[in-house]
């Protein structure tokens, strides 16, 4: 068995980064650097699990986070623009089964994707606002 949240990972990094949401272009990492403005996104693993084996295949669910992060000086922004993000995240995400990630040249079939829940959370400091979504997706895999 092969670990295939990684490949899962760039796919979605892949299709994320540099997502077009209105006159904004968003930029996605996995690890956020010091100079990073908002908005943005991050992708991240969070597990898998082995939910299924038979003597010829073996399934997996595979967990990732993507997190939307807005921020806005005092109180002069709000929601709005994560909604829209995620809005624009799962319409990029959240495909029929022709628009699953494409793994087969790692030797995985992915065969769902779930999008389990939506979380969002406001941060208020001295000098911005934070709102953040956090999406959690699971994704079904098949070893080929």
């Amino acid at each position: 068995m092969n670990e295939a949240l990684h490949h899962l990972r760039e796919v979605y990094f892949a299709r994320l980064n540099n997502l077009a949401v209105g006159a904004i272009t968003v930029p996605a990492y996995n690890r956020v650097p010091a100079n990073a403005s908002e908005p943005y996104i991050k992708i991240y693993s969070v597990g898998t699990r082995e939910i299924d084996q038979t003597k010829d295949s073996f399934i997996i669910n595979c967990e990732t986070r993507i997190e939307v992060v807005t921020g806005f000086d005092g109180d002069s922004g709000g929601e709005l623009q994560a909604n829209q993000i995620v809005d624009e995240v799962i319409n990029t995400i959240r495909t029929r089964s022709a628009g699953y990630p494409d793994l087969s040249s790692n030797n995985f079939n992915v065969y769902t994707t779930q999008i389990e829940n939506i979380q969002y959370l406001e941060d208020d400091f001295d000098d911005k606002s934070y709102f953040r979504a956090i999406i959690e997706v699971s994704n079904r895999i098949e070893k080929l």
